[in-house]
């Protein structure tokens, strides 16, 4: 059976990644959908064509990897592609976010996205697209989102490693880092204790329009991917303007974006 295990699937861009896989039946032959919001994930099931398991894991509890680790090898699935969607972030500045957020941040953004990713690739083939979800804000530090831009740039690094190691594989590996996307819960509880900052989220995307993007680029085995024009820009930004230029300029166009 070949699979598709997408994490953060009951919102956000994981519920579009599951939407969009699941009108293809050639594809994969089962989604396994992983959130913590069991009634969203059952759901899901009304909207494909293509048969989801949900799977009620919270993947900042350890014991969440073991579960999985034991269904895989107990399903020996042929899984052909990885989406680890699951993430959050808080704006504040860092010295005002307490340590629950901020561990909280680094055990979803991070440690999840690599155990997950670990345990799916002893079962991977060529062909198989492995996509991990992070920012536009992995290109630089940033005021205001500093532990997420921070997990996010950790991940980008593993992805872009992970990306280079399995080339030779024929397997895909793709970093997407996409811009605000305003029709997901991402900014609403991102602003949960902070909106003075980032308030106005200008040129924002939408999740269906990234997701779509995401899964042509992965087609095409790029190693990262900007599906829209502003992170884009941001990437190219980055490339040439050092940080101590870039950090205090987006501390000025926050204001602004």
């Amino acid at each position: 059976m070949k699979i598709a295990v997408i994490t953060g699937a009951s919102s956000g861009l994981g519920r579009e990644f599951v939407q969009i896989i699941g009108k293809n039946t050639q594809k994969v032959d089962a989604i396994w959908a992983i959130a913590r919001r069991t009634e969203r994930l059952k759901a899901l099931q009304q909207m494909s064509i293509v048969p989801i398991r949900p799977l009620s894991l919270d993947l900042t509890d350890p014991a969440s990897y073991n579960h999985l680790a034991a269904l895989i090898r107990s399903e020996q699935p042929t899984i052909a592609m990885v989406i680890c969607a699951a993430g959050f972030g808080r704006l504040g500045r860092a010295a005002t976010l307490s340590a629950a957020d901020n561990n909280a941040m680094i055990d979803l953004n991070c440690k999840a996205a690599v155990a997950v990713t670990s345990l799916c690739l002893p079962y991977t083939q060529k062909g198989s697209q492995i996509i991990e979800i992070c920012s536009t804000a992995a290109f630089q530090p940033m005021p205001d989102l500093a532990v997420y831009a921070a997990s996010k740039a950790f991940l980008q690094s593993y992805t872009k490693t992970l990306h280079h190691e399995l080339l030779t594989r024929g397997i895909h590996v793709t970093a997407v880092c996409p811009y605000w996307i305003k029709d997901t819960e991402f900014i609403h509880k991102a602003q949960k204790h902070n909106a003075k900052s980032y308030h106005h989220f200008l040129f924002a995307n939408r999740a269906h329009t990234v997701a779509a993007l995401a899964l042509n680029d992965s087609h095409l085995n790029l190693w990262v991917s900007t599906p829209g024009p502003v992170c884009l820009l941001h990437r190219i930004a980055a490339k040439f303007i050092p940080h101590f230029i870039m950090v205090p300029l987006m501390a000025l166009l926050k204001h602004v974006i």
